[in-house]
Formats: structure tokens, C-alpha cells, sequence
């Protein structure tokens, strides 16, 4: 009921508002008129006194922390006060309350100015809920003492002498409510999911809630008050900071991230706060984007103090939807293969090599790209690459192999392949499936892999121009990445250009060079060179364009051969000519199996010339993977190709692949075996499998034959070009649209017009991806564009782009997700995948970092009864049971019921099933009802029904239109539902909390 007047107009009014406010309240409408110190402290003496003028004075409480007048924390004594003002407040409290013959507990309060002036308040009669500093300072229990007096006992009877009672240390009091800092404080209600006290020495708790409890609206919202003493004012906050972390409330929300932020702010740990401390810092209301001063970053970071939280409604979520149908899982065969964690091989006949000999990596650090180079032609006997970690399950897994998989096998692989020349484990599409399926950072994965082999050069594989994306980039996005890339760990970038188009091409071996990395330069390999009747891709063609590579300065040749096109022979003439041509260059052969001739391949190309050919483990080989590289390796042991590779080092990773592919059984397409009519149709081995798949979903089995014909009929019709993402789905795509709309190239001709095409194919006929070999195909390029009004590129698609404003996209990725959880590198996840960065982020905050969730529980739906460890790090684990899950209520939700460490916690999670049954979402009509103003997903739910709430109060939290958008309340009133919940994707208007 204060009223502050800072000039003469406001005086009437404001009298008048107060005067109001304390008639409607107390019956009486007295208002006090007094002084008004601007920026005052606190300070407050505790005193007793018996009645008969005998009073004590037990020190002073500073209680400047607070919000509208209302005390937040408190301390004892008010250590920073000067000794004489100390004296001086003391003896006015004793001699006032003494004159006054006060009788029993009481506080004499007091504002400090910022000359140290006092001015008196009032005394409170009563005793205060901060009393419990006080009694951890002086020793003396104040209730029992008050109770004594109201018993007629005197302070001399009780033993309460002045000269004996001091204050011994330091002791402070934080107020624990359910109350929400960002939403100004407003009281939460609901179900303690979870309460766990915090203890130790130093430590009172003063509460009563308990797991269980059901906060309403009715009462305080203080649940727990917690003090904490120690010898010095450092120790004590330093006390009550590990207090408030460690002490467990959840279900609703709470101040303790708001009273951290107070603890940690240099002017509370200063000791020099005052009463306006918290209106001067509204940051300390912003809790979402804190970060605190702990040695764990489990404790540090706010999104990982609820890291549990999250994942088990990740789980939740998982048990009542299963998986969307966008990760492409196989829900018949998830449980089918491993289901449990596969342990790591163990490797132990490698020998240790000194530092020296250790791995090709060291001779790169050491002597730079051109060093390499030479060693490599140097080098007696073949090298080999494993594509396992990126091309190998790219190929027969959707990318979808989780970074953790990886990391098990990292530190044997690192032995087992020290005599390799590469491990290709990075780039294509491993990118964005990383965030987009698998919600793992890109980047992380590659420097927590890098910390772990440091011996083996890492390889990725370069889109050109397109770096790791599907469409074109401003020249610093490539340039950045490269450089970013090589820093986190890249040593080998394989550049090529879906289309072979030497300006694409250009721009990526430029960008990669710059960085310091080793360069391959990439002829994507088409058609037969063995063949004359294949037409324009013969052995002049891959000459010119392997001498137009090394004139750009790469450091070796890479042919890569995306669907197996390259039989034995072609090999042969092609190794053979290369090697004549550039006796000095690095020569590095790459196939895929899906005709089942790989090995032969590459056997053929290595007796040609080939320094380096690429192969997977064997578990990880075959079909439209890469070759097996332990059938490579046994057959060239003993010889003068001989690769040096242990077959027991060898095996032991191979069992671990093995075990691993069976966990990833949902994934895989049905392929069973090789298809040799890829010499006829050229579909690339990753493509295929997809194409596969997507076949078998759409109940399309019956004309995967169709498909296939089609595919190799929409490449003559686009000019007969070289498949590779991006140009590869071009294909694709066409062949999908020629199926799905009956169509020949006779029809695509005649109706180009008007045809619907794909986006794909109108961008590709554009240039928006560079240019064909021998130009496109006439008149298809023509008449698609003219009946679109387009007009085409001329030249490098990307050239006309401007520059990428990357710091006006680092402020704004800064404020929309705090400054701390923004790198460089997630700068560069956002200007390649805009879209699936901020999607990943949204999820991220509903679910949190699944990437901790060992991968059969990520895969595998929880059962009721199910028991797990979850192993968040060092002294961080939980065994999480699932207890039950609900029956479906009316809102279409269920509740999961889990145990953590045995604790319950419940999780509500919208059935999805529901919906699919028939349940539409209510649209919101009335001015009580609150609708989603777009399409997005709810991250955060500010209110529960029974919430007393008024107009234009945040409701709820939409991540949508790649921003957080704050939900208001419609009306004010009484919240009797809420419809949503947290994860859950609505649309435009559709109904989330209605108001009466």
C-alpha cells in the first residue's frame, strides 16, 4: 500500500489511491505520511523485553534485499555497518522500547541513508519470519524465550544479560515461494512432483512441503525458508549458494534461480546493497538465460540443473508417441536387435609406436599439406580411408549413427588404423541429420572424436560451393566454415561439385586450402570409361578435369564413384591414366558396393597407381556402403601393396560393428543383397537405400523396379549428369514425379510447360547448382523456364550473393538464446540450416541433451515396469523406473509416472493418438479464450488452472517464425484451463488456456 511521491501533482492522488486501498483492506483509511529515503538500507534490531522496562537488544538484521517493500533475504548481523552507527541503532531500539516497557519479542526498524543517517520506521510487535538469523548468530531461541516472558518469566530468569549476548559469525535467510521470477512473481500452483531438502553443516530449513503436495492459491506461497551460518559473510553465501542448488522442487516454479542470481551479483557480495538493489537489476529476473558460479556445470547452467527433467519427458514422450515418423524407424523391428549399451573393443596386439612414427596426422602437423603429400607417394604399400563414421552408414543407416557409438570406438580405432591414411568421419549429409534427427551438435561430434583419435587425419567430405547444405552459400559462409572445420579437427576436406563445374569447385578447394587442411580434389565419377558407347564421360573428359584440379593447387586426385559405377577395367584405364599423366600427385579411388564388385575395384585401381582407396568395416561394408576393408587388407597382405593393417586389431572393431548394426536395426532398408542393374539405372549408393525405403513406406514395393527405370530415363532427360547430393536428388526427385504422374521423357518434353515439377528440378534447370557437363539439355531448359517467366543463372550460382551478415546474426542468435549458448560454431550451423537450427534449439528446450541417452533407450519405447541408469557423468547418475502411464483424460493427455533414485515424478504428455483418432483441437473464440497467434511448439506453460491472472500476462511460451513469442492472457480472471503442454505442436488459433 505505499505510495511513493517524487513530485507535488501526484501528492492528492496518490494519498487518496492509498487511503482507498487501506479502507477497502483494514476498515480503516489512515494513511501515514513520512520522509522518503531514496536508496536506503534495512537495518532492523531484534530486542526482548520483559514488561518491566528490562529490555535486550540480540544485534541487527539487514534486510535491504527486497522487492516492493517485501523482504526477499536477510542477513545477521548487518556486517558492513559501521561500529558506532551499529552502537548507536542499538541504543536507540533499547531506549525507546524500554521508555515503553514492551513486553515480549519485537523488531525496532530503521532506514540507513547514504551518508549513514537513520531514520526510524516503526516496531514491529511480533516476531518476524527472518527471526532465524538471529537465533543462528546469538544461540538464542527467540520462541522459546517469548514464550517464557508471555509466562511471566523475566530476561534475569531466562538468562538474558546484555554483556552476554553477542553474535558470533555470519548467518543468512533466503524466503524459498512459488512464485515465478519471470512472469514478475506471480504465485504458481500445482503438484510437488518432487521435493528434496538440502542439508549439511551450517544449514536450518524451516518448511513443511513434502513430494506430494498441492500448492493453491489460497495460502503464502513461501513453502521453505532456509538459513545458513558461517564464520565470514563469503562463507555463508558461498553456504547458501550450494543450499539453494542442491535443494530439490519441482512441479512448480520457483524463486531459487532468482535468489541465486541475488547471491552471485558483485554488489550482494560486496555487502552493499540496498533497498533498491532488485529494481536496479531486473536482470536478476531473468532467469532462463543465467548462469551461475559453480565448479559443475550441472549446477552452473540452469538448462542442466533440470537436465533430468527434460530427458524423462523425452522418455515420456517416447513411451506414449513412439518415435515421428520423419527419423524414418521401422517400429516392427524396434527391440528386435541389441537392446542394451554394446561395450567397447578392446584392442591389445597393436604395438605402441613412438611419437615420431605415430599416424599419418603427425606428418601433416608436422610438415603441412605439401609434407603429406609427399610422404604418401613415398609411402610403400597401399593406404586406405574408412568410411565408416560418415559414408558407410550414410549409405545403409539414413546417417542416422549417433555420435555416441562413434566416441566407444574411438580410442581403438585410433590404434587399429594408426597406419591409415584417413578416417572419412565428417560432412555430407552428417551435418544436419545430426540436428535434425538426432538433435546432436555437428560440431561437438567432431571435436569430442578429435580429443579422442589424435593420430589418424580426419576427412570430410566438402560439397563445394554448397559446403555441407543443398543449396548455394555467400562466398565467407564457405570460407568461414572450412576454417572453423579445420580448427575443430578437420585435416582432409574431399572437394567436389555434384555436376563437376570447375567454378563450384573452385570456390571449395580455395576455402579449404586457406584453412591449412590437405585438399582432395573430386572428380565425381560417372558412365564407363571402359565403355566408348557411354558418350561424353570418357578418359579425356576425367584428364581435363583432374588437370584443371591440380592447376587450382589441390594436394591430391580423388575419383568418387557414388553408385559403383567403376568396374575393374575402368579402374585399370583410369589409374593407369592418371598416374601417367600426374606422376607426382596423390591418386585416392572411392567406390560403393551396390554391385557387388567394390573390392575388385579398388584391388584394380591400387595395382594402377592408386595411393589411397577407401573401404568400411567389414560389419559396415557391402551393398551401397563402401567395400570391405578387411577383404582389401587380407588380400594384399604379403605384397608389395600390403596396407600394414593388424586383421585381429581389425577384428575386434569389426565384432564391436557388428554388435552396433544389430542396435540399429530399425534403420536399415530391407536391402538384403547387391543390385548389378546399378550399371544401368546409376543410383547412388546413399540414395538408393532411401529410395528404398521410402518405397517400402509408401506401400510402393511393387514398383521398385519402376522407380529404377525411371531414375535412370529422368538423367538422360536432365542431360545425363553426375549424381551426387546435390544433383542427385534432382534425379530422384523427377523419377518419383514421372512414377507418381505416369510420365515418359517423351510427356516431360512435350507438357514442360505446365508440368508441376518439383522445385528441384525448375532450380536445377535454372542454375541455381551450377552447370552440367555439355550445358543443359535443350529445349527441356528452355521451355521449363519461358513457362515460369524465369530467367537463368549465367556463371557460379553463388557469385552474385552478398556477403553473409554474420554479426547481425550473432547479436540476434545472442538474444534470442542467450550469449553464452551461441559459438561461432553455432553461428555457422545457423547460416547453413537456418530452419533446422532453430527447430533443433526449440527442441532441445522441451527434451534438453538427449545426446547423454545411451541409444537403446533413444530407439526403444520404455515399458511399465522397466528399470534404466541414466549416467549424466561423474557422480551424476539416476536409475529411472517407469512406474505406470495413465489412461487418457479429456484434454487427451497421460500422465508417466516415473521413479528417479526412487523418488516418483510425474510427466504429462499428449497423446498424439488421440488426435489421429478423430480429437480436433478446440479453436479459441471467446475473450476469455487464449489461441496461438501462429503455428509452433510450446516450450513453457506459465499458468495452471486455478491461477489468478490478469489481461496481458504471459500465459505461455511459442517457439515459432524462428522466435520465442510470448503468449498474453486474453482477459483477467481465474485460468480454468490449460489445453496444452509443454512440446506439444499447435496451429494458428488453436485454443491453449481459457480465462473466466
Amino acid at each position: 500500500g505505499m505510495r511513493v511521491v517524487r513530485q507535488m501533482d501526484d501528492l492528492v492522488p496518490f494519498f487518496e489511491a492509498a487511503s482507498s486501498e487501506a479502507l477497502a483492506s483494514f476498515g480503516d483509511g489512515s494513511v501515514f505520511i513520512e520522509r522518503f529515503v531514496d536508496r536506503p538500507r534495512h537495518i532492523e534490531v531484534q530486542i526482548l523485553g520483559d514488561g518491566t522496562g528490562n529490555v535486550v537488544h540480540l544485534w541487527e538484521r539487514d534486510c535491504s534485499v527486497q522487492r516492493r517493500h517485501q523482504k526477499v533475504i536477510e542477513m545477521a548481523p548487518a556486517w558492513t555497518l559501521p561500529d558506532d552507527l551499529r552502537q548507536q541503532l542499538h541504543q536507540y531500539a533499547i531506549q525507546l522500547t524500554s521508555a515503553a516497557k514492551y513486553k515480549n519479542a519485537g523488531t525496532v526498524e530503521f532506514l540507513v541513508d547514504a551518508e549513514l543517517r537513520p531514520y526510524f520506521i516503526e516496531v514491529n510487535p511480533r516476531i518476524q519470519v527472518e527471526h532465524t538469523v538471529t537465533e543462528e548468530v546469538t544461540g538464542i531461541d527467540l520462541v522459546q524465550s517469548q514464550i517464557k516472558i508471555a509466562g511471566g518469566a523475566t530476561l534475569e530468569e531466562i538468562g538474558l544479560v546484555q554483556e552476554q549476548i553477542t553474535a558470533r559469525g555470519v548467518a543468512i535467510q533466503c524466503r524459498v515461494t512459488t512464485e515465478n521470477p519471470e512472469r514478475d512473481f506471480a504465485p504458481d500452483t500445482g503438484t510437488l512432483s518432487l521435493y528434496r531438502h538440502s542439508a549439511g553443516c551450517g544449514v536450518r530449513m524451516d518448511g513443511v512441503g513434502y513430494s506430494g503436495l498441492t500448492i493453491t492459491p489460497y495460502f503464502d506461497s513461501m513453502i521453505v525458508k532456509y538459513t545458513a551460518r558461517g564464520s565470514t559473510f563469503p562463507e555463508t553465501v558461498s553456504r547458501m549458494n550450494r543450499v539453494l542448488q542442491e535443494c530439490r522442487i519441482r512441479g512448480v516454479k520457483t524463486n531459487i534461480p532468482f535468489l541465486l542470481n541475488c547471491l552471485q551479483h558483485p554488489e550482494f557480495k560486496a555487502g552493499a546493497v540496498t533497498t533498491s538493489f532488485i529494481d536496479e537489476n531486473p536482470q536478476l529476473k531473468e532467469t532462463a538465460s543465467s548462469y551461475w558460479d559453480f565448479a559443475n556445470e550441472y549446477q552452473a547452467d540452469p538448462r542442466k540443473v533440470n537436465a533430468v527433467e527434460r530427458l524423462l519427458r523425452y522418455l515420456a514422450n517416447l513411451a506414449v508417441n513412439g518415435h515421428p515418423s520423419s527419423l524414418g524407424v521401422d517400429t516392427a523391428k524396434l527391440g528386435t536387435g541389441i537392446t542394451t549399451s554394446v561395450a567397447p573393443p578392446r584392442i591389445s596386439t597393436v604395438e605402441p609406436k613412438s611419437s615420431e612414427s605415430r599416424g599419418m596426422r603427425h606428418i601433416l602437423l608436422k610438415e603441412g599439406p605439401a609434407g603429406l603429400a609427399k610422404a604418401v607417394r613415398e609411402h610403400k604399400g597401399l593406404l586406405v580411408t574408412d568410411t565408416t563414421w560418415r559414408d558407410a552408414h550414410q549409405s545403409l543407416l539414413a546417417t542416422r549413427m549417433r555420435t555416441q557409438e562413434l566416441v566407444k570406438c574411438a580410442e581403438a580405432s585410433n590404434d587399429a588404423l594408426s597406419n591409415a591414411f584417413s578416417l572419412e568421419m565428417w560432412g555430407g549429409a552428417t551435418f544436419d541429420v545430426a540436428m535434425r534427427f538426432l538433435h546432436e551438435c555437428p560440431w561437438r561430434r567432431l571435436e569430442t572424436l578429435r580429443e579422442k583419435v589424435p593420430d589418424v587425419p580426419f576427412q570430410m567430405l566438402l560439397r563445394g560451393a554448397n559446403a555441407v547444405g543443398y543449396t548455394n552459400y555467400p562466398d565467407n559462409v564457405v570460407s568461414k566454415f572450412c576454417r572453423e572445420a579445420q580448427e575443430s579437427g578437420i585435416d582432409v576436406f574431399r572437394v567436389f561439385d555434384s555436376l563437376n563445374y570447375l567454378e563450384n569447385l573452385k570456390l571449395g578447394v580455395d576455402a579449404a586450402g586457406k584453412s591449412g587442411a590437405f585438399v582432395e580434389g573430386t572428380m565425381s565419377y560417372t558412365g564407363d570409361v571402359s565403355d566408348p558407347s557411354k558418350g561424353k564421360y570418357n578418359l579425356d573428359y576425367y584428364l581435363q578435369l583432374a588437370q584443371d584440379l591440380v592447376e587450382m593447387g589441390v594436394h591430391s586426385l580423388a575419383i568418387k564413384d557414388m553408385a559403383g559405377l567403376l568396374t575393374p577395367k575402368a579402374a585399370t584405364m583410369l589409374g593407369t591414366a592418371l598416374r601417367e599423366e600426374f606422376p607426382n600427385t596423390v591418386l585416392h579411388f572411392h567406390t560403393h558396393d551396390t554391385g557387388g564388385s567394390g573390392v575388385a575395384s579398388m584391388l584394380a585401381a591400387a595395382e594402377a597407381g592408386a595411393d589411397i582407396v577407401d573401404g568400411a568395416i567389414d560389419a559396415m561394408s557391402g551393398m551401397t556402403s563402401q567395400p570391405s576393408l578387411g577383404a582389401i587388407a587380407a588380400n594384399l597382405r604379403g605384397t608389395d601393396l600390403d596396407t600394414g593393417l593388424d586383421p585381429s586389431a581389425l577384428g575386434a572393431i569389426n565384432t564391436y560393428w557388428e554388435n552396433v548394426r544389430s542396435m540399429y536395426a530399425p534403420f536399415e532398408s530391407g536391402q538384403l543383397s547387391g543390385s548389378s542393374d546399378v550399371y544401368e539405372h546409376e543410383i547412388p549408393g546413399g540414395q538408393y537405400t532411401n529410395l528404398l525405403f521410402q518405397s517400402k513406406q509408401l506401400g510402393l514395393t511393387e514398383k521398385w523396379p519402376e522407380i529404377k527405370r525411371k531414375y535412370a530415363e529422368a538423367n538422360i532427360v536432365l542431360g545425363d549428369i553426375p549424381k551426387v547430393t546435390p544433383s542427385s536428388k534432382v534425379v530422384g526427385d523427377l523419377a518419383q514425379f514421372m512414377v507418381a504422374q505416369n510420365l515418359d521423357a517423351t510427356d516431360i518434353l512435350e507438357q514442360a510447360e505446365t508440368l508441376a515439377f518439383p522445385d528441384s528440378v525448375v532450380n536445377y534447370l535454372k542454375g541455381d547448382i551450377g552447370v552440367p557437363p555439355g550445358g543443359f539439355p535443350e529445349p527441356l531448359r528452355s521451355k521449363v523456364l519461358q513457362g515460369r517467366g524465369l530467367k537463368g543463372i549465367d556463371g557460379r550460382p553463388g557469385a552474385s550473393l552478398s556477403p553473409y551478415d554474420f554479426d547481425l546474426e550473432r547479436e540476434r542468435l545472442q538474444q534470442t538464446y542467450g550469449k553464452k549458448y551461441i559459438s561461432e560454431k553455432d553461428l555457422l550451423s545457423y547460416a547453413l540450416y537456418p530452419n533446422v537450427f532453430e527447430e533443433w534449439k526449440e527442441w532441445e528446450q522441451v527434451y534438453g541433451d538427449v545426446e547423454v541417452l545411451p541409444t537403446h533407450l533413444f530407439l526403444n519405447p520404455m515399458k511399465v515396469g522397466e528399470e534404466v541408469e541414466l549416467d549424466l557423468g561423474p557422480g551424476n547418475q539416476r536409475v529411472v523406473k517407469l512406474v505406470s502411464i495413465s489412461d487418457v483424460d479429456d484434454e487427451g493427455t497421460r500422465t508417466v509416472l516415473f521413479e528417479v533414485n526412487g523418488e516418483q515424478l510425474y510427466m504429462p504428455v499428449t497423446d498424439n493418438s488421440v488426435e489421429r483418432e478423430g480429437l480436433v483441437r478446440e479453436k479459441a473464440k471467446g475473450p476469455g479464450q487464449v489461441g496461438s497467434p501462429m503455428p509452433g511448439v510450446v516450450v513453457n506453460l506459465k499458468v495452471k488452472a486455478g491461477d489468478k491472472i490478469k489481461e496481458g500476462e504471459t500465459v505461455a511460451t511459442l517457439s515459432a517464425m524462428k522466435m520465442e513469442t510470448s503468449i498474453p492472457a486474453t482477459a483477467t480472471g481465474t485460468v480454468t484451463r490449460v489445453v496444452v503442454n509443454v512440446g506439444d505442436k499447435i496451429e494458428g488459433d488453436d485454443l491453449m488456456v481459457e480465462i473466466e
